[in-house]
């Protein structure tokens, strides 16, 4: 059973030294048990036939492939501030690549990275990688519950966690044992801003000692720590 989702697996990075993983291991949301290791009749195990090792190998490679394009996102968003239209920023968020001092900093507390906006929007590329986002999209979601003021507003908020995060087959189910579980779902009857407190501190503990030392180890982390410049396009001959 995976410690960080609840799933069936062991959870794996996809860049540095989580990269040899076994495909078994690899998933989607809507076919990780389809890879999990079997057992034939006669209780032997289960081997994968050719066609189900290819379609593993191109679901891996469709991974990667994801992982580079955000990558590559993350890294085109130059440090050079002028060259964007702050008029038509709307709704768009817009995340410009830190300096390798900065990002170095990230690695000193698990804290240091949440507070940073673009720190924030790494570690949530690369958890989604992890098919475990739903870890920090409920910390987040515990936070913003935290600064709500209306009675109202705090009900429907606490009843919104409770069917997105924990209550069983929820979409983006956490991993939490199943008292606290039950505990919440009585304090969400009469909700205050300490409904999820329990719940949020075991996810932050999650995310703190599994996957924010994978982030940290990442090539995708690694690269942001770079002292050398991006590789300027070379011109034409």
């Amino acid at each position: 059973m995976c410690s960080e989702c609840s799933r069936p697996h062991t959870c794996y990075g996809l860049f540095g030294s989580s990269l040899q993983a076994p495909a078994q291991v690899i998933h989607s949301r809507t076919a990780r048990l389809t890879l999990a290791l079997r057992a034939s009749d006669d209780g032997s195990a289960w081997k994968p036939s050719e066609a189900e090792e290819a379609e593993k190998g191109r679901m891996k490679r469709t991974i990667i492939k994801d992982w580079k394009t955000r990558l590559s996102y993350f890294l085109q968003n130059s440090s050079n501030s002028t060259k964007m239209k702050s008029k038509k920023v709307g709704k768009h968020r817009k995340y410009f690549r830190p300096s390798p001092e900065e990002a170095q900093l990230w690695s000193e507390a698990f804290d240091e990275l949440l507070a940073n906006k673009y720190g924030l929007a790494a570690f949530r590329a690369f958890l989604k990688s992890e098919f475990c986002e739903e870890n920090i999209e409920f910390w987040l979601a515990c936070e913003d519950f935290k600064k709500t003021k209306s009675p109202q507003k705090l009900t429907s908020k606490a009843k919104k966690i409770y069917n997105d995060f924990i209550e069983k087959e929820a979409p983006k189910e956490i991993n939490i044992d199943f008292q606290t579980k039950n505990m919440i779902a009585q304090n969400i009857q009469e909700a205050t801003h300490t409904c999820f407190s329990a719940a949020q501190k075991r996810v932050y503990s999650l995310m703190e000692n599994n996957s924010y030392p994978r982030f940290l180890e990442s090539e995708f982390y690694q690269e942001l720590c770079k002292k050398t410049p991006i590789t300027r396009v070379a011109q034409g001959t």
